[in-house]
């Protein structure tokens, strides 16, 4: 579990939680000081950060092979992101667990979509009768989430439009809740959201089509969203590539990129919960939470707000500790406050994983 490390300097065990110092012992934090002799480590320290919404273990073409996967988990280690939450993926990283120097990831087993209608190679591609029983199973293999895909392009309309009728979802959620499961869904577009909120989703990645009318839906009904804008940025690509065979696509996509700033700043106004993740893995390489971090801040969020998304808000959203007696000693240290410019997350001083110094 490497040295006892005293860590000083300005601790950030919360918002409004402050300390001057804490120690890492037998790979847990403590505050009370031992009597065994430290090695000393200055600065401004978080909680490990936390990418809510990324893939290990996926490319732009499926499944990686185990040095793929492995190199994609240290360089978001190297970027201080501590805790994964594997938003889908067709690889088994369970052999990460057994890795004391990578982090945590918190699995929601493979993407689920409707058949012809996601990326190749990526999904479970069914129809909506066998939507229940597939949400079942990966309930069953995941770490207590789901992921389904709940709109994409259909070709035939030449846009986005929703995946699954509103009670094949009722349904599906439902069986994901008997579970012990949450729910998560990918959505770009307008359509699929409010049947999405009917049936019981507890958050949606992206979220770019959220509007005046489902903002409220969101809020009233606790709905998180992780907006990925790191991966938001890429739309006007995607939409130029598109352009010749699907206009209406392309446009949409230009549309939802146009506004994706004051979508997210509207919905943190409307109180719903933000969360920072980076949708790394696919077309996008991992170790980019500080820059989705900044782009919250860019979207309007306050300083601690955005920091929250990825740090004490993200953890206890997804049940695991901060910078709390006893809890494992997963922190990064920083040259200067975070509070006071969010990029000097790009540079840690000193990254420690389970109680090792790592970085």
């Amino acid at each position: 579990m490497g040295d006892v490390l005293h860590i000083r300097g300005r601790i950030l065990a919360g918002p409004d939680d402050v300390r001057d110092e804490l120690w890492v012992v037998g790979g847990r934090i403590t505050y009370l000081r031992p009597a065994a002799e430290a090695v000393a480590v200055d600065g401004w320290a978080l909680p490990g950060l936390v990418d809510a919404h990324c893939h290990v273990g996926l490319d732009a073409h499926g499944a990686v092979d185990h040095d793929t996967a492995e190199k994609q988990a240290l360089a978001d280690r190297e970027a201080g992101a501590l805790l994964l939450r594997d938003a889908g993926s067709p690889s088994d990283t369970r052999w990460t667990d057994e890795r004391d120097d990578l982090p945590r990831i918190i699995r929601a087993g493979r993407h689920i979509a409707r058949t012809r209608r996601y990326i190749r190679n990526y999904a479970h591609e069914i129809e909506p009768g066998d939507l229940a029983a597939y949400v079942r199973r990966e309930a069953r293999r995941g770490d207590g989430w789901v992921k389904l895909v709940g709109d994409w392009i259909d070709r035939d309309k030449g846009d986005l439009a929703p995946c699954w009728p509103a009670d094949a979802l009722a349904e599906a959620i439902a069986a994901a809740h008997e579970e012990g499961a949450r729910v998560t869904a990918h959505c770009f577009a307008e359509d699929s959201l409010a049947d999405l909120v009917a049936a019981g989703i507890d958050c949606v990645e992206h979220a770019t089509g959220l509007t005046d009318d489902t903002v409220p839906l969101f809020a009233e009904h606790g709905v998180a969203i992780v907006p990925t804008l790191v991966n938001i940025a890429t739309f006007p690509r995607l939409a130029d590539s598109g352009q010749a065979k699907f206009p209406r696509w392309s446009d949409h996509l230009r549309r939802l990129h146009a506004r994706r700033h004051e979508t997210v700043r509207n919905a943190y106004d409307a109180g719903i919960a933000v969360y920072a993740g980076t949708d790394a893995g696919g077309s996008l390489p991992h170790g980019m939470i500080a820059a989705e971090v900044e782009e919250l801040v860019t979207a309007g969020l306050p300083v601690e707000a955005a920091l929250s998304a990825a740090t004490w808000g993200a953890r206890e959203w997804l049940g695991r500790p901060g910078l709390t007696e006893g809890a494992p000693a997963d922190l990064v240290v920083y040259e200067t406050d975070p509070r006071a410019d969010v990029r000097v997350l790009a540079a840690p001083r000193r990254i420690v994983l389970r109680g090792t110094v790592v970085g």
